[in-house]
């Protein structure tokens, strides 16, 4: 038994005329005779009554329609969910993300205008450590990263930026610095202590320029840990200048390190060879977005 004869049946018991019935199916009426008849042998049951007059459902044709009606549109359900699986119209995307990445607004931006185009879609997010992300997506654990550069990329990987921004100096409200004037030198930063955030690039180019090692005596991760570290006079910290609009802590004051910028992306990454239509819809929309530029070190 197959679809083709659940519709053909379904379509006679509704009509009760052969002709219409084929008609309405597109069939000639010995083909519909001749699906009716398989169906019933299948059945080992009569489902209609017919005379040279008159055509009838039999008791287990009466019957075997409520089941059959039920049968077809599952089926018929079937069939278009995954009509629209296979255009991305539904199905699952597992997001990864670093903090930074919302506090850009990024991440919520892809989101919103993904779930406005793919209602049908269910994203997952979830936070993550930057070293975890890219080993994740390349273990299809999670679909899309957003991650804050420099990351190392496998070759099965891609990525496209969606915001930039400069590291820039966190000090004490109450630190010698936090009166400075002119932009920080890195030579003047030899003697602090430093609390480190998840990306140390800032910081180890700042150590770099200052031509000193960095007295770090903290490394909580996650910047909101960080800047409230620098708040409680723990250490000074170098930071992305995103946190000065996201994340503004009483006892925090930020300035401008001295020399070329120390630029910094936040970018997301994906497999270069994704096949999942969901997937391939949200990457599209991901590499169609512009960047967004935060630079002052000043809030």
């Amino acid at each position: 038994m197959d679809i083709r004869h659940l519709r053909a049946f379904i379509t006679l018991s509704q009509t009760l005329h052969f002709a219409r019935a084929a008609e309405e199916l597109g069939v000639s009426p010995p083909t519909l005779t001749a699906q009716i008849q398989e169906l019933e042998r299948l059945l080992q049951a009569r489902l209609f009554e017919r005379t040279k007059r008159s055509v009838s459902l039999t008791p287990a044709g009466d019957v075997f329609v409520l089941q059959a009606r039920a049968t077809l549109e599952q089926i018929e359900k079937a069939i278009q969910i995954g009509r629209l699986a296979g255009r991305g119209q539904m199905g699952r995307v597992e997001i990864g993300y670093v903090g930074s990445a919302s506090f850009f607004g990024v991440l919520q931006d892809q989101i919103r205008r993904f779930r406005a185009r793919w209602p049908e879609v269910v994203v997952n997010t979830r936070e993550f450590p930057t070293e975890q992300l890219t080993t994740l997506l390349d273990e299809r654990r999670i679909d899309i990263a957003f991650v804050r550069t420099p990351v190392a990329l496998l070759p099965s990987i891609a990525s496209h930026v969606l915001a930039r921004d400069r590291f820039c100096l966190a000090v004490p409200v109450d630190h010698p610095l936090a009166l400075a004037v002119d932009p920080v030198r890195p030579t003047l930063l030899a003697d602090e202590h430093f609390v480190v955030p998840e990306q140390e690039l800032g910081l180890r180019e700042v150590a770099r320029r200052g031509g000193f090692s960095a007295k770090v005596v903290a490394a909580p991760g996650a910047l909101v840990a960080v800047l409230t570290q620098v708040a409680l006079g723990v250490g000074i910290a170098i930071v992305p200048s995103i946190v000065i609009q996201a994340l503004r802590l009483p006892g925090v004051v930020f300035k401008e390190i001295a020399g070329a910028p120390i630029a910094s992306e936040v970018e997301a990454l994906f497999r270069r060879h994704e096949r999942l239509p969901t997937v391939c819809n949200l990457i599209e929309q991901i590499r169609e977005t512009d960047a967004r530029d935060w630079g002052e070190c000043t809030g």
